[in-house]
């Protein structure tokens, strides 16, 4: 008996397997994701089914949010109103057209747009949009964390919420976890409407845990919203043990704030099976500047990879610079040739990392795509004096990217993630010169300095490396 258990339970073992490899084969995958995935599930069975579980599942079939709902949420972008006026410049429209096929993601004219760079003057001005509201308050972070920062917020909401106002907020369910379900349960308690984003019962046991809502919006009355790198945790306004905590983060006024809205009110309406609609939550707005935006909410659902390929799009066609921040570099193939061929013909590519991240694992993984980068003639510099957390990529003169996509596998394959396109020459002029203030606080490599490093160091990189896709 316990021979035929056994011959059984290797036969349905064995069908799993080939079950899973002839899965992975027919979604016609890159082959080189495929292959990799096929050897560790014949060498490592065990292994790599718990891996594929939880990392190797294609989503991209799936979708948490009907088309159509999706059209009704966004339809009244459908036709913007904008002044008469040069429109896209004509270089910048092929991908404008990009981000308005895959996401949907229509131009929105005439926003006022102020830039923050730090976590406190992000939070003020956020408490002063809080305490203006009259309608609604759309609250999306990926971390929600209930620390001082946290409870301020908190407070905030809740006294509106006492006021009549509408008070909506998505959170993450893996980033927030550090919260008390108390802190929730208290916002509910005073009418607030709380959900969890993709919620995960049991973490150990649900592939969703690799799929996860990195978004930072805030939306007030559908007038004004914002945009960025910053969550709502101490450490984003006080810094960490190693200094300051520097980021990127947008306060959107105009018709910009009606693209954030349409992404808040997809999630919701995936999350909670109900869909929010009506003039009031798409106010009519005033015309501030000349600017030109398109808000890019991008996920792991769905057949196109869009922020990847607007960023390899506007990237593969700039002239004069590519200017990057970003906290962790683990770019696609794709990506990282493009900026190196970018390099070789001339162009100002200078690439701004942290000089220490929050993972030493990814600091390793990051540093082993710098030598082709360097040897190609990138520029590469070391933001010191605290965490550099910003998300930002300047092209040229009129180009300007922010959001909270980093350049790495998990932004591009995985999260759900927001940019905003901004296409402006007076507008990429101010964060180019954000750009070199933050030069000044760092130390840029040179060659003699990089390939000199310690071999076992360079080991260690090229290992992490490997791991490059699940980090």
């Amino acid at each position: 008996m316990q021979q035929i258990l056994t011959y059984f339970f290797l036969v349905v073992y064995s069908v799993t397997i080939l079950g899973i490899i002839l899965v992975i084969i027919t979604e016609n995958r890159n082959p080189l994701k495929t292959l990799p995935w096929i050897v560790v599930l014949v060498l490592a069975p065990v292994v790599g089914l718990v891996f594929y579980f939880f990392f190797g599942q294609n989503l991209s079939k799936q979708r948490i949010i009907s088309r159509r709902t999706r059209k009704r949420i966004t339809m009244q972008l459908e036709e913007p109103e904008h002044p008469e006026g040069p429109g896209i410049p004509p270089r910048y429209r092929p991908l404008a057209s990009l981000l308005l096929n895959t996401l949907h993601s229509v131009p929105l004219y005439g926003s006022r747009i102020a830039v923050y760079t730090d976590g406190r003057s992000k939070m003020e001005a956020l408490m002063e949009e809080i305490a203006r509201a009259r309608h609604h308050i759309h609250i999306q972070y990926y971390i929600l964390n209930d620390d001082q920062t946290g409870c301020r917020l908190r407070d905030a909401l809740v006294a509106k919420a006492r006021e009549g106002v509408r008070v909506r907020i998505l959170y993450d369910d893996v980033g927030s976890r550090g919260a008390k379900n108390s802190f929730f349960k208290g916002m509910r308690d005073a009418g607030i409407e709380v959900y969890a984003f993709l919620h995960v019962k049991f973490p150990l046991f649900t592939s969703k845990v690799n799929y996860r809502n990195h978004r930072k919006i805030v939306v007030i009355d559908g007038r004004v919203g914002f945009i960025g790198g910053m969550n709502i945790a101490d450490r984003y306004v006080r810094g960490t043990q190693w200094g300051t905590w520097r980021d990127t983060h947008f306060r959107i006024e105009g018709s910009g704030a009606a693209g954030l809205q349409a992404s808040f009110l997809s999630d919701w309406s995936a999350t909670t099976k109900t869909h929010i609609s009506g003039p009031e939550y798409y106010p009519p707005v005033g015309h501030f500047t000349d600017d030109i935006l398109q808000i890019a909410p991008s996920g792991p659902f769905g057949k196109w990879r869009a922020l990847l390929q607007a960023d390899s799009y506007a990237i593969a066609r700039a002239r004069q610079r590519i200017w990057i921040q970003t906290p962790y570099y683990l770019p696609s193939e794709v990506l990282n040739t493009a900026l190196q061929e970018a390099a070789l013909a001339g162009i100002d590519v200078h690439l701004m990392l942290p000089a220490r991240s929050d993972s030493k694992v990814v600091d390793l993984a990051t540093h082993s795509y710098l030598d082709d980068m360097m040897k190609a003639g990138v520029k590469i510099s070391f933001y010191k004096p605290g965490f550099l957390h910003s998300k930002l990529l300047i092209i040229d003169d009129m180009l300007s990217v922010i959001g909270s996509a980093n350049m790495d596998f998990r932004s591009f394959e995985h999260n759900f993630e927001i940019n905003a396109f901004v296409y402006d020459r007076e507008f990429a002029s101010r964060m180019a010169a954000v750009f070199e203030d933050d030069l000044t606080h760092c130390h840029t490599v040179t060659p003699g300095e990089w390939f000199t490093r310690p071999r076992t160091r360079r080991v260690a990189e090229s290992l992490m490396r490997v791991f490059s896709p699940l980090l």
